[in-house]
């Protein structure tokens, strides 16, 4: 069908539809007369109503008086009236993560913001001249779904030699987009709806908002100051014949408590008496300062029932490559990979080649880097043992906590404000990490993942403003 009308501004029109075509033409914008108003409004009512949406196109014509008109933008006003912040049922508890809150606050007010784990300092030099040779030989296209093979590789050879485990790196190393999409991938990929999982509480804020969405029973099994010692009393009637898997962390975020080998042998013995899998994040398995870190994997018997997940970005100071893996048997990396072929189906390319170069430093390197961060742990314990805080055991990871009691505020959130508005540093209330936020309520998580200079500034202000006289 065709029409064509004298038009003094001549705008040409392509429309295509499934049951009618329109061929260019020129539509005059001055008028339409009550005839061809109904002629069209009748034909296309009944030809092209659900096929397209041209009727609306020519209901909005009606309305046009003028030439000038025609391309002014909308005069109506748009409600300004705030409308309902929507999102789905499974996320609604999860809402803006506190280190999002917590380091706007910081710039708002000027604070050192020792709340978030991600450095102030770069990574390596070696590491970052391989990601732009890489860019520059031409690895910018998609890489393999499940990961560039040199990383691949280079992800089995380091687990081999931190775990004594020979693994497949084709059939069990996926690469991911960061640890937090291996987490995702994971659960997404081998838990149904309605499936039981065991966090230790406090846990990584990921953990719950990721379950829920793939709609877990979550079951929460709760760490306690001093020591935040496993109670295997609670943790043995929490598995029921519905619990899929127990998901952790060690070193763990956010005590920096380290799992004995005695706590892991017997989590180990129950997954394997129960047939319960292990979902093992060991992103800071290379900042075990007291003891030495032991894999879940590696014990015996757990290899077939364990996901093991890791990342490039805490040990390399490269959080913002987003690089990580899964390890995992190959019954398992099935379902992992299915579920990270829908989410991001590959991982940044050029940042995959310099990972597996990363991934091959001598070992002098993480000799160099577990002092470096010893060193600033010593700066930010010391200054907040000196300043009033009750300071607990960190064997691991980059985060110190502490009790916040002795300085009177009613709860950690509360404790946190005042410490951005008032003596200028940031931390992290706890609370966020348990399923009841009471549990958390009395501790507050530091970070000491910051060059010395910002540690001993961020002390100096504690020391002058908290500081009881």
């Amino acid at each position: 069908m065709g029409l064509h009308l004298s038009c003094k501004t001549s705008v040409k029109c392509t429309w295509t539809c499934p049951k009618m075509r329109f061929k260019p033409l020129s539509l005059t914008l001055l008028s339409i007369s009550k005839h061809l108003s109904e002629s069209l409004g009748g034909r296309l009512r009944g030809g092209i109503k659900r096929s397209c949406g041209y009727p609306s196109f020519f209901a909005a014509m009606s309305t046009v008086s003028t030439e000038k008109d025609a391309f002014s933008a909308p005069t109506q006003s748009i409600p300004k009236s705030p409308q309902p912040l929507q999102v789905a049922k499974r996320l609604e508890k999860a809402k803006t993560t506190i280190l999002t809150q917590m380091s706007s606050l910081a710039i708002k007010h000027g604070a050192i913001n020792l709340g978030p784990g991600s450095p102030n300092f770069d990574g390596p030099e070696f590491v970052k001249e391989a990601a732009i040779q890489a860019i520059k030989d031409g690895k910018n296209q998609y890489a393999r779904g499940f990961g560039v093979s040199e990383l691949n590789n280079a992800v089995a050879e380091r687990f081999k030699k931190d775990t004594g485990l020979l693994v497949d790196p084709d059939k069990e190393v996926t690469v991911t987009s960061g640890c937090t999409e291996a987490i995702a991938s994971t659960i997404l990929g081998l838990i149904n709806p309605g499936d039981e999982v065991i966090l230790f509480a406090p846990f990584f804020d990921v953990f719950e908002a990721t379950l829920s969405m793939a709609g877990a029973n979550i079951k929460c099994v709760t760490l306690r100051p001093p020591d935040f010692a496993v109670p295997i009393n609670e943790l043995k009637p929490a598995i029921s014949k519905n619990t899929r898997a127990i998901l952790m962390n060690t070193p763990h975020n956010p005590t920096g408590k380290m799992f004995t080998r005695e706590e892991l042998n017997l989590i180990a013995s129950l997954c394997i008496e129960n047939d319960v899998l292990v979902f093992a994040d060991e992103v800071y398995d290379k900042l075990a300062f007291e003891m030495d870190h032991i894999s879940m994997a590696s014990l015996p018997g757990m290899y077939e029932r364990t996901v093991t997940m890791n990342s490039l970005g805490k040990i390399y100071s490269l959080t913002g490559w987003k690089i990580g893996w899964a390890i995992a048997p190959p019954h398992l990396t099935w379902g992992v990979r299915q579920a990270h072929s829908f989410l991001t189906f590959a991982t940044s390319t050029p940042m995959q080649w310099a990972a597996s170069v990363a991934l091959r430093a001598p070992d002098s390197y993480y000799a160099e880097l577990k002092r470096d961060y010893m060193a600033k742990k010593t700066i930010l314990v010391e200054g907040l043992k000196a300043v009033g805080f009750t300071v607990f055991p960190s064997s691991g990871t980059y985060f110190v906590v502490v009790d916040h009691t002795p300085f009177g505020l009613e709860n950690d959130v509360a404790f946190c404000e005042y410490l951005i508005k008032e003596v200028g540093v940031v931390a992290i209330p706890t609370s966020v990490f348990y399923i009841n936020p009471e549990d958390g309520k009395n501790l507050v998580r530091f970070t000491f993942c910051k060059d010395e200079e910002t540690l001993k500034a961020a002390v100096k202000r504690l020391k002058e403003k908290l500081m009881r006289k």
